[in-house]
């Protein structure tokens, strides 16, 4: 294909300027590359999720297999057109590393990659209607558009300024997060709650807890019990926010990425979430996992799979949010299920836990330094949200070249290629 020329930028195909290196196919020839411990498989799934489920014996798997974090991943089937770098594992036969030529920065591709018009272009090409599959030959004929080699490099550091900015948040977000759980260990776990020294412990149906301390079964604490609104997610910004299963799975509600629903003025009070609510899934693998819903989020109702439980004023709902949101709750749910292929739980069993409840001196005392530890993370959770939203704004104006970044000043990342 010649090669167009506006602004000193040029115009190709990606066939031009990048090889890809496919994944590994796991088959009954490869299997036995599979092991208990090793190097990660990196599955389009633990991707996305950033987990490590599978793993392959990195002795014996070829090493061209195994992806390093400068590497560009690319989805290729099913969710095809995800983009990911910084990644250590080998690459499953599902996606594709994007291997640049000399003269083309590896991180120009990455984020060029991300813009919203190339993913779409990407899915347009997909073939397979059960299944959709890019093949090598769709990925290579899509166009790609670059400057100078230095002006590309300006473009990677003003987005990764904003990588670096989120990453630092998450980082202090991650903190907050195991100052709570120390927190709640040491005093409702370890049972060093302040005056513990003058408290005995005695038997109960949890073992031994300090006197004076109750038990009570979670539905007994709620004032509320509810199953939500049966409805189709949209992505017009029509209505309230609709929270569903797969928001409140992640460690924290992306609440940019909930979706809206049409529902009458005259149900919405019914179904709408308020501050210290509590959300359960009820169906599916991930049934028992729960968020409590904290001050700052959009107007929001809940899907008919998530049950919702309002805690009686007596109790602190940051305490019972905390002991939902653990993996002992969803341990405890999923112990109760029987182990059914398709789980479900309905509020009988998603409230039959019982609950350890302290004095409310202790339950107060508790709640005023949990509630600024959970304040401080949701501020950093909605800079990032807007860090993001910029960043994704500016994405398609800098690649495009209507923003001029060559009298820009800007440190240069330190993983240039």
């Amino acid at each position: 294909m010649g090669k167009v020329m506006f602004s000193q930028w040029t115009t190709v195909t990606f066939g031009e300027v990048v090889r890809l290196e496919q994944g590994l196919c796991f088959n009954k020839k490869t299997n036995h590359l599979m092991a208990e411990k090793g190097i990660p498989l990196l599955r389009i799934a633990d991707l996305v999720n950033n987990t490590q489920t599978k793993f392959v014996d990195e002795e014996r798997v070829p090493k061209r297999f195994i992806a390093n974090p400068k590497d560009i991943i690319y989805s290729r089937t099913g969710q095809v057109g995800l983009v990911f770098k910084g990644k250590v594992g080998v690459v499953h036969n599902n996606c594709f590393r994007v291997i640049p030529k000399e003269g083309i920065e590896r991180d120009y591709v990455y984020w060029y990659l991300r813009q919203p018009s190339i993913i779409q272009k990407a899915r347009s090409l997909a073939g397979g209607a059960a299944q959709p599959d890019l093949s090598h030959d769709a990925f290579k004929s899509i166009s790609f558009t670059y400057p100078e080699v230095e002006i590309q490099r300006r473009i990677v550091a003003i987005l990764s300024a904003y990588d670096d900015l989120i990453e630092n948040n998450t980082r202090r977000i991650k903190i907050l997060e195991d100052i709570a759980q120390a927190l709640y260990r040491e005093w409702f776990v370890k049972f060093r709650f302040p005056g513990h020294e003058k408290v005995r412990m005695v038997e109960s149906e949890l073992g031994m807890v300090p006197w004076g301390w109750e038990v009570k079964k979670l539905k007994n604490i709620s004032n509320r019990i509810d199953y939500g609104y049966t409805a189709s997610a949209k992505k017009e910004t029509i209505g309230p926010k609709f929270l569903r299963i797969t928001d409140i799975v992640p460690y924290l509600i992306d609440w940019d990425s909930v979706p809206y629903c049409e529902i009458a003025d005259n149900i919405l009070t019914k179904y709408e979430l308020k501050e210290g609510d509590i959300v359960i899934a009820r169906t599916g693998a991930t049934t028992g996992y729960g968020k409590r819903i904290n001050k700052r989020h959009p107007k929001t109702i809940f899907a008919s799979y998530l049950v919702r439980l309002r805690i009686n004023p007596e109790y602190s709902n940051r305490y019972i949010g905390l002991i939902v949101e653990s993996s002992a709750y969803k341990t405890f749910i999923k112990t109760n299920l029987g182990g059914a292929a398709q789980p479900q739980a309905n509020a009988q069993i998603l409230t039959s836990i019982p609950i350890l409840l302290p004095p409310k001196s202790i339950q107060i005392s508790f709640d005023k330094i949990i509630a600024e530890i959970i304040d401080q993370r949701e501020m950093l959770q909605i800079k990032n949200a807007t860090l993001r939203r910029t960043r994704d704004l500016l994405l398609p104006k800098l690649i495009s070249g209507e923003v001029d970044v060559e009298n820009i000043d800007v440190r240069f990342p330190d993983n240039r290629q």
